[in-house]
């Protein structure tokens, strides 16, 4: 029998006490069956919590074998899955949401494609065979006009940037995520743009996804950061970079 490819999931927290434990428990006990063909191991990525968030998570390196942990003293999506993603050296990196929002059924054919060919596999809320639960009119009308705007502006395919549900080989973390440089909510679409823009393969998983009304984002603030950081993509254009780079 050939070696297991090595998969790691970074799971980011901010101040998750309340769900951290029995979300980690839940996503461990799952890919015992429906992933046993991998080695795997979840990364928890503490971003300066102020509960004991970091004690669940230091708690739960020693008592769990698969489970391990990382502090940062900044808060930033983006800047925890860095961390996890580029301190390890698995062949599958993946990150997923704490509240688990997206069903984990759809995790196994997420991570698959990874291994027939494609660079990059995400979760998609806006695509044919995608259900959609408890997500309000104003996160809904966001959502679809933010992705409406990228496609627009950037003639790009993928239906969903924001979901935290994603997955990405080895090579997408060494050749493409050095030129991403939002380390928050931004962070997300910033790699997606990059990657096709530069010719990557983009697997897209219709999920289903139920909304946390206890959910940290601020929609608004969020937003108007996501709009910034388009228009620093549009003037910037670093897949120009990445492209003569490996010329």
């Amino acid at each position: 029998m050939g070696k297991k490819p090595s998969l790691n999931i970074a799971i980011p927290v901010y101040n998750e006490e309340a769900e951290l434990e029995q979300s980690v428990k839940t996503i461990s006990e799952y890919l015992k069956t429906a992933l046993s063909d991998f080695s795997w191991n979840i990364a928890i990525v503490d971003n300066a919590s102020t509960d004991s968030t970091l004690a669940i998570a230091k708690r739960l390196s020693k008592t769990m074998p698969h489970v391990r942990y990382h502090h940062l003293d900044e808060k930033g999506r983006g800047r925890a899955v860095k961390k996890a993603w580029m301190e390890s050296d698995d062949d599958i990196l993946a990150y997923m949401d704490v509240d688990l929002s997206t069903d984990l059924k759809h995790f196994p054919p997420l991570v698959r494609s990874l291994l027939r060919g494609y660079d990059f596999a995400i979760g998609t809320r806006n695509a044919k065979g995608s259900r959609v639960f408890k997500r309000g009119m104003l996160r809904t009308i966001t959502s679809k006009g933010y992705i409406a705007l990228i496609k627009l502006f950037f003639w790009v395919h993928f239906t969903d940037a924001q979901c935290g549900f994603k997955a990405v080989t080895r090579q997408v973390v060494r050749e493409v995520l050095p030129f991403v440089q939002d380390n928050e909510w931004f962070f997300d679409t910033e790699l997606l743009l990059i990657a096709e823009k530069a010719g990557y393969r983009i697997y897209e998983e219709p999920v289903t996804w139920i909304d946390n009304p206890g959910s940290t984002v601020r929609v608004m603030k969020t937003a108007q950061r996501d709009l910034e950081g388009l228009l620093r993509m549009l003037r910037e254009r670093p897949w120009n970079r990445l492209l003569r780079r490996y010329d």
